[in-house]
């Protein structure tokens, strides 16, 4: 064939070497953009056993090599992690009334938390308040700051939805933003019992810690926004029908915030009880002031 095309032998076997591999390569390309665009999140180990799977066998670095080159590399959660709560501070820190509590009905525990959302050239905060019974979002803030107006402007959203009855527990972590006299007062002007978690111990907020899972890997993660009116579009959307409205969630029997609450609201009330050990709750007089609060409002 050589002598007939009129090539040397070392000449054909120099492009056999370049032009086969593209071409072998192409292929296995295609197969590994197949995996990606239906499983985003798998890294390159798990592409090559699905790629055996599906009767394209490859070298783990060959299948490494080739994501690198066409930017297919999973994505993963940056390292690099803003601070959203700062307990060192001097403000009173108050006692955890939500511990071992057991509710019963809606606007008995409310439940705060802040987190963080990239944009492509800052970081935003988000302040969430959540019924614990029915997992709602009831309030919810944007901020460009970590400042004690985000958290406070999401309380007030949810007082103006709920206008809760006094005897309220509003359970948060330490942070300086809970723990201000802004934010007290409101509560107070309210008759909200404020509950803060111990020291080191997020299990003590685990509703709110297990929503603001539920909003990085459903919504914020694979994402990206160009600035934070746009950020503030989709979250609207996020929170108010694709999280309240349409999805189940386990811990209500795999109903959906909206449908629990409509199904508890169809039943007679029942009164809330306390696992063993918990501290006994008595809800304040609405004319009568929190212990202290009066005092840390005047400061």
């Amino acid at each position: 064939m050589c002598e007939l095309s009129g090539v040397s032998r070392a000449g054909f076997y120099r492009h056999w070497e370049v032009s086969a591999p593209r071409q072998a390569d192409t292929a296995l390309r295609d197969a590994i953009q197949q995996v990606v665009v239906g499983k985003r999140f798998y890294g390159y180990r798990r592409v090559q056993r699905e790629l055996g799977q599906r009767g394209h066998p490859a070298n783990a670095k060959r299948v490494l090599r080739l994501m690198r080159e066409d930017n297919l590399l999973c994505l993963r959660t940056r390292r690099f992690v803003p601070a959203t709560t700062d307990s060192q501070h001097g403000w009173r820190v108050w006692p955890n009334l939500a511990r071992g509590l057991v509710t019963r009905n809606l606007n008995e525990l409310w439940v705060a938390d802040i987190t963080y959302v990239r944009l492509r050239e800052e970081f935003v905060y988000i302040a969430v308040v959540l019924d614990a019974h029915s997992r709602r979002v009831i309030g919810w803030a944007l901020a460009q700051h970590l400042g004690a107006s985000v958290a406070v402007q999401a309380l007030r959203m949810a007082l103006v939805e709920r206008q809760p009855a006094p005897g309220l527990i509003h359970h948060s972590d330490r942070g300086i933003q809970y723990a201000c006299a802004d934010y007290l007062t409101l509560l107070a002007d309210h008759g909200v019992q404020p509950s803060m978690s111990r020291v080191g111990n997020p299990y003590d907020n685990a509703k709110a810690e297990s929503f603001m899972k539920t909003l990085k890997q459903e919504q914020v993660h694979g994402q990206q926004w160009r600035d934070l009116d746009a950020l503030r579009v989709d979250l609207t959307t996020f929170f108010e029908i694709t999280y309240n409205q349409q999805r189940l969630h386990s811990a209500l029997g795999y109903q959906t915030p909206a449908g629990f609450e409509q199904q508890l609201c169809s039943s007679p009330p029942q009164a809330p009880t306390e696992l063993s050990g918990a501290r006994e709750l008595t809800a304040p007089s609405p004319h009568t002031p929190l212990p202290g609060l009066q005092s840390l409002a005047q400061k």
